[in-house]
């Protein structure tokens, strides 16, 4: 929690007059039981009613003043507790963006959801404690005891005895229920991503009629984190009762040992009942404790899972200023005896690859499931180091040149289309921001979407759901590729981005991308043999390895895999 405290540098104003104020508000609570002992003692005593009413007056005012003084606290905490909660907020998502494909794998999204949110929201309510209890729950206690001591110093010794067993049973308590609180935001992450999964994929689950099964999973991860507040609710339970019959019990103690020094003169019936008020006071203060024992311990497993965040630097850094040299005679890719395995992992999932790829050309690549296709492009922006080997591009290293200028030469189209609300113009121009509206056009028509996009009432603004959602899914890929042809780029990748296409359709696209990109690099990975059997150069992948490279009728005499693939698809 102290590495995050840097955050309340911003706040040190309200860091600063928050619990000033609350300790004023403290000061005048300390004071009533004592105008409370001189209206018994001497208003009351002798029915004095003027005096009576002043001093009624004085606890009013303190009540009013300890009113404003514990209004311009809150202020001053929400002002600091929300703040700090948007800048770490934003901090946090900011470092996320920065990290690479391998430490988002490793962190998980459900976790990191739960950290911008639960983790943070945590941390938003122990700085607002912070600043509104800290300072004044261990004044009021200690306050209480040392007026009570002023009061009578032998009366206050039952403040020495209390102090420490209730302390002892909040400790127990305490040490028996803290480990469940971080038991519970580990079971959190599984709620969030139990609801994740059904929520993205609800047309799977009503497709195969499993929503009962999907609402017993989540019922299942609810009644686990429930399980765990129940026992920590059990073990809480005992705390009130044990520390307000301590406290009761101390109270009879006062009035039956303040009975005997009423009696001998050495206290008044006031200070007695100043007694009970500073016991009770002390007794609050110490639930209140007790609370905040809670509540930062939340925030202390809280602040270990967001420090892991912060703590995860990505392995892609960019520290190369290369620019790229459209005139070498280089190669425009060359993949050098490269291999790769993911993190945390001792298995390749490619091995010893090589490939030369010029400017202009068609790739097309090939395999089985699981055969290291995705893998290998998405070497080719840097999404992953290699493990061994290098990939160059123009003769130099990857790594030396910066991660903006290298992906700003690609264009990617993903395994799994990615639209988002808005529309079909906004999502085009997120490649490119300034594309014109004959832009747009031209990659609409390429995509070949022009036929449905026209078609549609509103046309080129008309909306997208999230997700894409209100579109099928041939059309959510035809819009993904044209946004990626916007951008009109050095180097095209389409990750099996045609799956979703009619033979016709698939035909006619591959045709315009040949008419009119040119001069672009073409990655096409494919399932379908037909979609890259005219292409300049086929790789063909098998568990990993690169088992052939060449054109369509050299790979079909010589390669097992790819005339197995051919075979099936095109007998």
């Amino acid at each position: 929690m102290l590495r995050l405290a840097r955050y309340l540098k911003y706040f040190k104003k309200e860091v600063i007059i928050g619990p000033f104020f609350k300790l004023l508000e403290a000061v005048f609570e300390l004071i009533v039981p004592l105008v409370m002992a001189s209206i018994i003692d001497i208003g009351i005593k002798n029915r004095d009613y003027t005096y009576v009413l002043q001093r009624g007056g004085i606890i009013l005012l303190l009540g009013f003043m300890g009113l404003v003084f514990a209004i311009i606290c809150q202020y001053n905490a929400a002002k600091a507790s929300q703040g700090f909660g948007t800048i770490v907020r934003n901090d946090l998502y900011s470092h996320i963006n920065k990290l690479s494909h391998g430490e988002l794998d490793l962190l998980g999204t459900n976790s990191l959801i739960t950290v911008l949110t639960n983790d943070i929201n945590q941390m938003q309510l122990a700085v607002a404690m912070l600043i509104r209890l800290v300072v004044r729950v261990p004044f009021l206690i200690i306050g209480a005891v040392v007026m009570s001591m002023i009061l009578d110093l032998k009366l206050s010794i039952i403040f020495l005895i209390v102090a420490p067993l209730v302390s002892a049973v909040i400790f127990l308590i305490m040490k028996l229920s803290v480990p469940y609180y971080r038991v519970r935001q580990k079971m959190l992450d599984k709620v969030s991503r139990v609801t994740r999964e059904n929520l993205s994929g609800a047309r799977v689950v009503r497709a195969f009629s499993k929503q009962d099964h999907e609402i017993n999973r989540f019922n299942e991860a609810n009644d686990e984190v429930a399980d765990v507040a129940i026992n920590v609710g059990k073990i809480s339970a005992f705390l009130n009762p044990a520390t307000f019959a301590i406290l009761n019990t101390a109270i009879l103690a006062i009035l039956w040992f303040g009975g005997y020094r009423v009696s001998d003169g050495s206290l008044t019936q006031g200070e007695v009942i100043a007694f009970v008020n500073y016991i009770t006071q002390i007794s609050l203060a110490l639930v209140v404790f007790a609370n905040l024992v809670v509540i930062f311990t939340k925030a202390a497993a809280s602040a270990g899972r967001i420090n892991k965040v912060f703590d995860t630097l990505p392995s892609i850094t960019d520290k190369g200023g290369k620019n790229f040299d459209n005139t070498s005679e280089e190669p425009l890719i060359s993949i050098d005896k490269v291999s790769f395995a993911y993190p945390r992992s001792d298995e390749y999932a490619l091995e010893d690859i090589n490939i030369d790829i010029h400017e202009g050309e068609l790739i097309g690549i090939i395999g089985g499931t699981g055969s290291g296709k995705s893998t290998l492009i998405n070497l080719l922006p840097r999404f992953y180091d290699v493990t061994k080997g290098e990939i160059r591009l123009k003769g130099i290293p990857l790594k030396d040149y910066s991660i903006d200028k290298l992906r700003g030469l690609f264009a990617i189209v993903a395994q799994k289309s990615v639209l988002f609300s808005g529309s079909i113009s906004d999502n085009l121009r997120y490649m490119k921001e300034d594309a014109t509206i004959d832009e747009i056009k031209w990659a609409i028509e390429t995509a070949q979407a022009k036929e449905f996009v026209e078609r549609l009432p509103e046309a080129y603004d008309a909306p997208i759901n999230q997700g894409g959602r209100n579109l099928s899914g041939g059309q959510r890929q035809r819009i993904n590729i044209a946004r990626a042809l916007v951008r009109k780029p050095k180097i095209l990748i389409l990750d099996d981005s045609f799956s979703a296409l009619d033979y016709t359709t698939d035909a006619n696209l591959r045709a315009a991308l040949k008419e009119n990109l040119k001069d672009t690099t073409v990655f096409i990975v494919s399932q379908r043999a037909n979609t890259i059997k005219n292409a300049d150069q086929i790789v063909v992948l098998d568990d990993g390895k690169m088992v052939g490279l060449g054109k369509h009728d050299q790979l079909y005499k010589n390669c097992q895999v790819y005339k197995e693939i051919c075979d099936s698809q095109l007998s």
